[in-house]
């Protein structure tokens, strides 16, 4: 199987030289090699769609988008969601008046002419020439390549506008006594800006023990086996970290109560996020995912910016703006179950030696004095 880099550079080229019906040929056999699910399946089909746009494919075009539309990736279905638009967009006609036509004047004598040919030799010698007034000669329409210039620009400026460094943070709770939290900083389109390198540096510092990944377009920090005090100072630690590089102040509160029902419990977490003095960080994507030993209810069923599945909650925070979120889950009182099995263990046992006592034995017995 062809790389995927070996892939892109070869597709890239035949659209820079306007070689649609190659790029189509040669992608169409190999696309279904590279899964919807990654990025490197995303970016290929959307040059595809490109390359069938050029030649006017449209319904070619379409199904692909389609196949883009059921991507897990909000942004991948946002930018499907354009592209479908724009293919769907009616073809807009020349107007006939938008031509410009120079009639001769039949009145043109020789004489006239002269006059005209002489001027042109004056004009020859000047270095300089006015030609503001000089007419252009028909107007023509766009040729085929600008159209898909203007295509391909807002193609790629959707992506740069939509976030250039995502900032993940993902939370496991599944084992209450053990958490493990999960920071990943991903540069999307562009290199690490300056402040990222910064906060790697300082964070590096900081957590010296913690499990580090750093790499040209990413880094990752990851610290297991917390408890949720030990878990709460390191969320302040980052966030406060983050908010000096920012410029303002933020802060993190998590609060966390339990209910017990004789075998089970009911657990209620609180998050708030104070991002309002941050606002002036331009292309940050940020997103806070936790990870539930159960199925866990939201409180505010109508926030858009949360997305939940059965062990899983997707938070999505907005810059400038306090972001909260309240959600409770139930889990089995463990403890309890282990002492009520020991007690029915021992309750069984000793029943069954006392009524086996009672029925006595068959062996024969001592003739008694």
């Amino acid at each position: 199987m062809k790389t995927y880099e070996k892939v892109l550079e070869t597709v890239e080229l035949a659209l820079a030289k306007g070689d649609y019906e190659y790029c189509i040929e040669f992608l169409l056999p190999i696309i279904e090699s590279f899964p919807l699910s990654s990025k490197a399946g995303v970016n290929l089909r959307t040059i595809l769609i490109t390359a069938l746009c050029g030649i006017n494919k449209k319904e070619e075009a379409k199904r692909f988008c389609k196949e883009l539309l059921k991507s897990y990736d909000n942004k991948t279905r946002e930018n499907a969601k354009y592209l479908m638009e724009v293919i769907d967009s009616p073809d807009i006609k020349k107007p006939e008046n938008w031509n410009v036509e120079f009639e001769s004047d039949p009145s043109l004598n020789k004489k006239s002419l002269n006059s005209l040919r002489k001027q042109r030799e004056v004009v020859k010698k000047k270095k300089f020439i006015n030609v503001t007034d000089t007419p252009t000669g028909e107007t023509k329409s766009f040729q085929k390549g600008f159209s898909l210039i203007i295509f391909l620009i807002l193609l790629f400026l959707i992506p740069l506008l939509s976030g250039c460094v995502k900032v993940e943070n993902t939370l496991d709770i599944s084992e209450l006594d053990s958490i493990t939290n999960n920071l990943v900083i991903e540069s999307k389109y562009i290199k690490k800006f300056p402040w990222q390198s910064i906060f790697e540096e300082k964070i590096k510092d900081i957590f010296p023990d913690a499990e580090i990944a750093q790499e040209e377009s990413t880094f990752s920090l990851k610290n297991k086996n917390l408890n949720l005090e030990n878990t709460k100072q390191i969320l302040k630690i980052i966030q406060n970290t983050a908010g000096e590089l920012a410029g303002g102040s933020t802060n993190i509160e998590i609060d966390t109560t339990q209910k017990n029902y004789i075998f089970f419990k009911k657990y209620f977490y609180r998050v708030g996020l104070d991002l309002n003095s941050i606002k002036s960080v331009d292309n940050l994507e940020l997103i806070f995912k936790i990870i539930h030993p159960n199925k866990a209810t939201l409180t505010d069923k109508n926030n858009s910016n949360l997305e939940i599945t059965r062990n899983l909650i997707i938070w999505n925070l907005n810059l400038g703006q306090m972001n909260s979120l309240e959600f409770y889950f139930w889990s089995w009182n463990k403890l309890l179950i282990g002492i009520s099995i020991i007690l029915i263990i021992i309750i069984l046992a000793y029943s069954l030696r006392f009524y086996r006592f009672k029925l006595g034995t068959d062996l024969p017995q001592l003739p008694s004095k």
